[in-house]
């Protein structure tokens, strides 16, 4: 495989990046802090404007400020780093499989940008009613980059699963 088709889903890493950080500049402007702006459908979504200095359902809000700034900042970077040699060295994954980990490079940088930038945290503002499954009223809060990495982790797993599963 060349280089020029290994670096094409690399369009969709930028294009989330910029989504990314568009919305949250629009939220940090327009939407107060600790905020409700919108709500539709009868309180099912809501675009808030909350910060998390850490990772998904507030893991390691506890955790002293210098650990969590190598934890959640410097690791994650490093495994985006080792994620994109990988993608540019390997044949072995296939190129959808190459989109998806291009989208969660994409998520991945688009937070590690707040958390390098922004001192308040990750800018967080999706806000949906989850009805009380697993005990919760409402999803926690997340962003563009979150759903990308989320979304293209779950079709990587499943990309990976179907390749197994031929291969069996």
């Amino acid at each position: 495989m060349n280089l020029k088709t290994k670096l094409i889903p690399f369009f969709l890493t930028i294009s989330i990046i910029i989504m990314d950080q568009i919305t949250k500049f629009l939220v940090a402007k327009y939407i107060p802090l600790y905020s409700i702006k919108y709500s539709f459908y009868d309180d099912l979504l809501r675009i808030v404007h909350v910060r998390n200095k850490a990772i998904a359902f507030s893991i390691g809000n506890t955790i002293p400020e210098e650990i969590r700034a190598v934890i959640f900042s410097i690791l994650p970077f490093i495994v985006l780093i080792l994620l994109l040699i990988y993608i540019l060295r390997t044949d072995e994954v296939s190129i959808s499989q190459r989109w998806f980990l291009a989208g969660i490079i994409g998520g991945g940088l688009g937070n590690l940008m707040d958390r390098f930038f922004r001192s308040a945290g990750v800018i967080d503002f999706i806000d949906v009613k989850f009805f009380g499954i697993f005990g919760l009223e409402r999803w926690p809060t997340f962003n563009i980059a979150d759903s990308s990495i989320v979304i293209c982790g779950i079709l990587l797993f499943i990309s990976l699963f179907w390749r197994s599963k031929k291969e069996n």
